[in-house]
């Protein structure tokens, strides 16, 4: 695979201009759209008739526009756009999985899917393996006869762990299996379609939009795994119906131009502050960091000029510590208590707490997450020096 695919590229070179002449698109307000004569709706409803839209819940115009743009920027045929990014992750799975099939995930992943995989699948009778997605012989371990997917995270949550795409895809590739990847950490850093996955999904909600003012997500795959998604008679997405506002479409595709330049950014900040955090003696992980597990990983699979990506985690060892610390952070203004991320404020949160409460303690333990996680998703700032000046007070405050 050569390395010089530049995904900010691909999708500056999809624009669509709106009904006027517009430099932005349309946003087409409707639920439902009309069809010149009636044989024209009923290829519509059977997919025939290219271009058509038939219901909004089916494809909107606006949609398309930000799926097709995100598919370009993916490298894929084609995408979907799904009103949350648990939708996509919860779709995407529904939509290869039947009753009696097997998943193998990473143990560290985020709670929501963590909590769907483990807590809500085995109600239809699909069960989950957990591992450590960097092991890949436990990975090979764990695949059973009726196995259809191997999932993971490019960086996973909230370990920031690397998987090492290229390698699961071959073991995916060998066993026929689908490698659903959840790239919401790394966008245009890595691109695991052209690595290898099957299936990428993403929250939206986090850098791509990057302003907090909404939540979405995506599906980029084959056309024919997004036309089975959106297919009236049993597609996941036309059933369930987790259809994105095409107002809020229109706002994260314009918002998705400026990407390119907010995650170097991110990256940049994020080094120099893991750099300080690593100097000063507090434990962290950033996969940025030569001495860190996944730098070698990263460096291999990601593409050029976009960085290591803007989330870090550091360890103050006990719950009560990291709540001090974040509370501190917070009245000195380095930034806000809060889950999520890719904002353009740094937000900061305790793991174990709030984005993977729903696993378990001892699952916890295994996938070596301490009480005292702090995880940052490190924002825009214009002045790093003044925000390590501001950590650094918050620490030595404890």
């Amino acid at each position: 695979m050569e390395k010089k695919f530049n995904p900010a590229l691909e999708l500056s070179k999809k624009h669509f201009f709106g009904e006027y002449g517009d430099v932005n698109t349309s946003i087409t307000d409707s639920a439902t759209f009309t069809f010149l004569g009636a044989q024209t709706m009923v290829d519509t409803f059977e997919g025939h008739a290219e271009g058509c839209f038939l219901y909004s819940r089916h494809w909107n115009p606006t949609n398309k526009y930000l799926a097709d743009t995100l598919a370009a920027m993916e490298n894929t045929e084609s995408a979907w756009v799904t009103a949350s990014g648990m939708a996509a992750i919860t779709n995407a799975i529904m939509q290869i999985c039947n009753a009696g099939d097997h998943i193998v995930s990473s143990i560290t992943t985020y709670g929501g899917t963590y909590a769907f995989l483990m807590n809500y699948l085995p109600k239809f009778n699909i069960e989950t393996t957990l591992v450590d997605i960097t092991d890949l012989e436990a990975v090979k371990n764990a695949i059973r006869p009726n196995t259809k997917i191997i999932y993971t995270e490019t960086m996973t949550n909230p370990m920031l762990q690397i998987s090492d795409l290229p390698e699961l895809a071959k073991i995916s590739k060998s066993h026929n299996l689908k490698l659903v990847v959840d790239n919401t950490f790394t966008p245009l850093i890595v691109s695991p379609a052209r690595l290898g996955a099957d299936v990428v999904v993403y929250s939206l909600t986090k850098f791509i939009n990057g302003k907090n003012d909404c939540v979405a997500g995506a599906i980029c795959s084959t056309a024919e795994f997004i036309n089975s998604l959106s297919n009236v008679n049993d597609g996941t997405s036309m059933l369930l119906g987790p259809a994105l506002d095409p107002l809020r479409s229109a706002n994260i595709l314009k918002n998705l131009y400026t990407l390119n330049i907010r995650m170097r950014q991110h990256s940049e900040n994020a080094t120099f502050l893991s750099h300080k955090l690593s100097e000063y003696g507090i434990k962290i992980v950033y996969p940025g960091l030569e001495t860190d597990k996944g730098y070698e990983v990263l460096t291999k699979i990601k593409n050029e000029g976009y960085g290591y990506g803007g989330m870090l985690a550091i360890d103050m060892e006990t719950k009560e510590k990291s709540y001090k610390l974040m509370e501190s952070m917070q009245m000195k203004g380095v930034g806000y208590l809060a889950v999520s991320l890719g904002y353009f404020r740094t937000l900061f949160s305790n793991s174990g707490s709030s984005t993977s409460s729903e696993v378990p303690i001892e699952t916890q333990h295994k996938m070596g997450l301490s009480p005292g996680i702090v995880r940052f998703s490190v924002g825009l700032d214009a002045d790093m020096d003044n925000t390590w000046t501001l950590i650094k007070q918050a620490i030595d405050e404890l």
